[in-house]
């Protein structure tokens, strides 16, 4: 997944490098969506953007990464939505609008989309690897979750809406609708979080005739 459209970066050395990196993703793209992932080697994609194999791998750490290059600006830019969300703002509507207007889910914010999105559905090894990139977001998600709740550590509410916020993304991404599937899926989280954030957090404590007792 090429960067996304409007965000242009500065220096002519970087400039640079995010030519080289988007001529990579390109061809890579291409190449794979052509003849099939497994048919296809890192060296083919390197000659097809003119450049070398060591070039290549300065660039992206692996072949899955060629198709999913922006993890850490992902995580940086999901954890952003959080810190920086507008005053009186939950944080659970803060992941909301910034997964339905900036997520990996949106395509107007991607070149290619549609060839991206087919490709990842019919190569089980890039969507394994899009899960687990996705998945590793979490502990970040939580922190910043657990900071905004004013705590200095995940506790289990954070961990579990930043898990669930995330499992958003991957269940959406299986359905036809993704837009629709996000927003169903966050309509059920508001349910049980809509209230989540610093001013209004609250310890939740079973009752103690819920918990389970121990046998004898």
């Amino acid at each position: 997944m090429n960067q996304p459209t409007g965000t242009q970066p500065t220096g002519r050395r970087e400039r640079k490098k995010a030519q080289t990196r988007k001529a990579l993703a390109d061809a890579a793209l291409r190449l794979f969506s052509e003849r099939g992932y497994d048919h296809v080697t890192v060296a083919e994609v390197a000659e097809a953007a003119d450049v070398s194999v060591t070039t290549l791998f300065k660039h992206f750490p692996s072949k899955e990464s060629l198709v999913l290059d922006l993890d850490a600006d992902q995580e940086r830019i999901l954890v952003s939505a959080v810190r920086d969300r507008p005053a009186g703002q939950t944080v659970l509507a803060a992941l909301r609008s910034h997964l339905l207007t900036a997520g990996p889910l949106n395509e107007a914010n991607w070149p290619e989309y549609s060839r991206f999105r087919t490709l990842i559905r019919s190569t089980p090894v890039l969507g394994e690897y899009f899960r687990r990139m996705w998945e590793r977001h979490e502990e970040s998600l939580a922190r910043t979750i657990s900071e905004a709740a004013g705590d200095t550590e995940p506790d289990i509410t954070s961990r579990a809406l930043a898990r669930f916020a995330l499992q958003s993304v991957l269940l959406a991404s299986d359905d036809p609708d993704q837009y629709r599937a996000l927003t169903t899926v966050f309509e059920l989280l508001e349910r049980g979080w809509g209230t989540y954030d610093a001013r209004t957090v609250q310890s939740a404590e079973p009752e103690e005739s819920t918990r389970p007792t121990e046998s004898a």
